[in-house]
């Protein structure tokens, strides 16, 4: 298990976000942002927005991705 938090995907905030894998905290950060959209929260709303459309736009889109589990690979197990 390893710990990334909603600032280090891109987020405003220290939420902390765990999983096994990388796949997995990209969800939960996504859930979480989507959960602060929804609760009208206004720092959040920038990362959202990028979120929405980083799949717009597959490369970049998959340089995100690898740089994040690049970054995820070398954090050390909870």
């Amino acid at each position: 298990m390893k710990t990334m938090t909603c600032r280090q995907l891109g987020g405003p905030c220290d939420l902390a976000h765990r999983g096994e894998s990388a796949d997995d905290v990209i969800n939960a950060r996504d859930q979480h942002l989507k959960a602060m959209e929804k609760a009208g929260d206004a720092a959040h709303q920038p990362a959202r927005n990028e979120m929405k459309k980083r799949w717009l736009r597959p490369r970049k889109a998959l340089g995100w991705y690898n740089a994040t589990k690049a970054t995820f690979a070398d954090l050390p197990q909870d």
